[in-house]
């Protein structure tokens, strides 16, 4: 007899980006070690990002199960509709650029939407899914946050049922980046950590995708806390030529605290010393881009080098890092991100497209990097030695000889990692 797992998520197709990747390739690949998904989503859903062709990505073996939600966002978007999108989003604005309204937007999810604004799915979810699970025998439930509202789904279940329950966090709770852009009050803070540590202590097991968050997580709970990555997947990808033009691509959320000043002025230096490079050069954007990163571009006077395509299906943006000479890997300069391991880096890895990475010192995703050999790792500091390295790049771009040597990346492949998840599921 298959086992059960329902999956309790928030991001599922006709959701686009990075977040609805990791469980659509697991539930695509769990019936092959003969495991039965049910996948919970929210019926009418607030996606700020869509992508219709990750529909056709779904397995049709998956069960799929729906319920309504009731979001804020709905109504905040009608006092502002590009701030709501944008926060919803992630995309939150400089500090010292934000309007009134943006401020307010801020304060108001921070403080009146613990831990985050999908907190009112949590009581219809578990009314919902308490009949289900005792009348389908369920084997386990498992929940991925963020949003993080959707473990204490997960936590009032495993209460009421006493159902074995498995917490995946794709992103940290308290500690990553953006939290303290929420403006919270000691009062908040504190409702925050109760959270995270009821739900940390209650699962049976916790899933994280990076070392340093496993190691934040054993100093709360001595539950058994695994890794497993995010990964890549196996798929055919219209072949495409790569660019004629000594292309550097960005793909994804360009956030306005990613913002490399350090990378755009080498770009502006090899442009201004250069004329074969200020020929060739050509900065690609796909994606989601703050203001804040397209004015700093343009302070650079880069602007005319700027290819922005904005967001675009996931499966021409696969295309797009192919075709690429050079992929662009950013991450805030925080010790909040050293554990942030951009889900895009495994995707980089399989375009085998050199990687130029800038990130926090010591980030985990910069071992990945080194021990693949699938690209270099430079902190915010190194100046010199970024330029240098894109000076090397260019340099094998015009002897045609800009190529990567990889290894080990089979064992990032979707499927693989899903073998690692049944293991904790048995």
């Amino acid at each position: 007899m298959k086992k059960k797992v329902l999956i309790i998520t928030y991001y599922w197709p006709p959701a686009g980006g990075p977040g609805v990747q990791r469980w659509l390739k697991f539930v695509k690949y769990l019936p092959d070690f003969d495991i039965q998904p049910i996948v919970y989503i929210p019926e009418n859903p607030n996606y700020p990002i869509k992508d219709e062709k990750l529909v056709s990505e779904v397995n049709p073996k998956a069960i799929i199960l729906k319920n309504k939600i009731s979001e804020p966002y709905k109504i905040a978007g009608l006092f502002s509709k590009n701030s709501t999108k944008n926060i919803s989003s992630g995309i939150i604005p400089n500090k010292k650029k934000q309007n009134f309204i943006e401020k307010s937007l801020l304060w108001i999810r921070g403080n009146f939407f613990i831990p985050d604004a999908r907190i009112g799915w949590v009581k219809p979810s578990v009314d919902f899914l308490s009949n289900y699970i005792k009348e389908n025998s369920i084997d386990v439930v498992i929940t991925t946050g963020p949003p993080h509202s959707l473990h204490l789904i997960g936590l009032e279940l495993h209460k009421k049922l006493e159902c074995k329950w498995i917490a995946d966090f794709r992103d940290p709770w308290t500690t990553i980046g953006y939290h303290k852009e929420l403006k919270l009050t000691e009062s908040s803070k504190q409702k925050h950590l109760q959270f995270e540590k009821e739900v940390l202590n209650a699962a049976d097991h916790v899933i994280v995708t990076s070392p340093t968050t496993k190691n934040e997580f054993s100093k709360i709970t001595n539950k058994p806390i695994s890794i497993i990555t995010n990964g890549y997947d196996v798929e055919y990808i219209e072949k495409k030529p790569l660019d004629t033009k000594f292309s550097i691509a960005h793909i994804g959320s360009f956030l306005s605290d990613r913002n490399p000043r350090v990378l755009w002025k080498a770009f502006a230096d090899l442009i201004k010393e250069n004329e074969d490079f200020r020929n060739d050069f050509e900065l690609k954007l796909i994606g989601k881009v703050s203001q804040e990163v397209l004015d700093a571009i343009n302070e650079f006077k880069l602007t005319n080098y700027v290819n922005n395509l904005g967001y675009i299906a996931h499966n021409q943006a696969l295309i797009e890092q192919r075709s690429s000479q050079v992929l662009l890997l950013i991450e805030i300069d925080s010790e909040d991100t050293v554990g942030i391991i951009p889900g895009k880096l495994f995707e980089y890895m399989a375009a085998e497209r050199p990687i130029l990475a800038i990130g926090p010192e010591g980030a985990d995703f910069s071992k990945i990097l080194k021990e693949t050999n699938s690209g270099t790792f430079f902190t915010y500091d190194q100046k010199d030695e970024i330029k240098d390295q894109i000076l090397r790049l260019y340099d094998l771009y015009k002897k045609k000889e800009l190529k990567v040597y990889a290894m080990g990346l089979q064992y990032y492949s979707r499927k693989k990692l899903t073998e690692k998840l049944v293991e904790i599921l048995k």
